[in-house]
């Protein structure tokens, strides 16, 4: 049985470990904050609310929107479904990129096939310019909105996700962007007609279980759930007004103040200065894997990419790679990811690609002892 802590590469799922004051957060919540917020007048139900209400607050300052539009979510394909589902209606047309998470192309597929909307992809090329014009192709009289990843989370390519927004302004329609793997990465605002959606334990060090969705003025959304909001209890119907329109029943408070910590944690540390790092990290890994044979690195030299990196080896499975890795301490994700359509776009649609992702707490020492064990 392996007694060193193994050496975790995989923060493109979910980061580990997480910020020391995440731990804190948590912990004072249980320990003072165990009230339902908004349902009672007792001290650890405001104490909860207060936790909640701050939260809403640091996110808010994050991503310049306002707190009484943050909607606290299970996770990133919760705020997705809230987002896709809530917006669209009979008839509509949607396009998505083809690099998207299964979190946005399922909903879709889904309501297409009740025939609900339509879509298309657009395909995502290494020229920006060019991907804009694929999107701008496929806009018809009744597209509703681009739905879109930000970064991919197969490649790390990052989608010109402030030109596709210009795009939709100049059209009419609304911009749904999936920030799972861009928030806490990159200097992510909310624009006018935009929704974002993104997850609480990735980039922005939370815990599992948590995300958020952060909708513009104006946007209004159809709940998907029906429930207890601690606010126009006398009513049957669902209250209208955000957040409690799409926060039906009890929110993870210790959750949402782990969240909280993180988002605190890496405004204080610096997203040009986290993204620094990880990058270098990841140049290291690919100046190393340059110099093996066998190795097949998924980028282009025209693309830009957030601190992901997948590749292959020619003679071995990326299950058995990262399978080998694992046996040597290393934890890496091998296989689809859950975006088949990005590795289609690839090409590696059959048997996936092995996902290096760094954070900030990796070290170059690290990445030297990963490329030893790959050579």
């Amino acid at each position: 049985m392996r007694t060193t802590a193994p050496i975790y590469f995989d923060n493109a799922a979910t980061s580990f470990p997480k910020p020391p004051p995440v731990h804190t957060a948590v912990a004072s919540a249980m320990r003072t904050a165990g009230g339902n917020p908004g349902r009672g007048g007792h001290i650890l139900s405001q104490r909860a609310g207060a936790v909640v209400y701050h939260a809403r607050e640091t996110a808010a300052a994050c991503f310049q929107g306002a707190p009484e539009r943050v909607v606290f979510t299970l996770n990133c394909t919760h705020a997705l479904n809230l987002a896709i589902q809530g917006s669209l209606r009979p008839g509509d047309h949607v396009i998505c990129s083809d690099l998207e998470h299964n979190s946005v192309i399922r909903p879709i597929v889904a309501l297409a096939k009740s025939g609900h909307i339509v879509y298309s992809i657009a395909h995502v090329e290494p020229d920006d310019a060019q991907t804009v014009a694929n999107f701008r192709a496929l806009i018809r009289p009744n597209t509703k909105a681009i739905v879109c990843t930000m970064v991919s989370n197969v490649t790390g390519q990052i989608l010109p996700w402030r030109a596709l927004i210009s795009l939709c302004q100049a059209h009419g329609i609304r911009f749904i962007a999936d920030g799972a793997q861009a928030c806490g990465i990159l200097p992510i605002t909310l624009e006018p007609n935009m929704l974002l959606c993104t997850a609480g334990h990735k980039g922005l060090y939370g815990t599992m279980g948590t995300g958020m969705l952060l909708s513009a003025e104006g946007i209004a959304l159809t709940p998907l759930m029906q429930g207890g909001t601690g606010s126009l209890s006398h009513s049957l119907q669902q209250p209208e007004f955000l957040p409690d329109a799409l926060e039906a029943g009890t929110v993870n408070v210790p959750g949402i103040a782990a969240l909280d910590a993180g988002m605190q944690w890496v405004q204080e540390k610096g997203i040009d200065t986290l993204y620094r790092h990880e990058t270098a990290l990841c140049e290291r890994l690919l100046a190393g894997l340059a110099a093996i044979p066998d190795a097949v690195v998924y980028r282009h030299p025209q693309g830009n990419y957030a601190p992901v990196v997948s590749f292959t080896l020619k003679r071995e499975l990326p299950s058995d790679t990262a399978e080998r890795l694992f046996a040597a301490g290393f934890c890496v994700r091998a296989g689809l990811h859950c975006a088949p359509l990005a590795h289609r776009a690839i090409g590696t649609a059959e048997h996936g690609t092995i996902r290096f992702s760094p954070s900030p707490m990796n070290t170059p020492a690290e990445v030297q002892r990963f490329l030893q064990v790959l050579r």
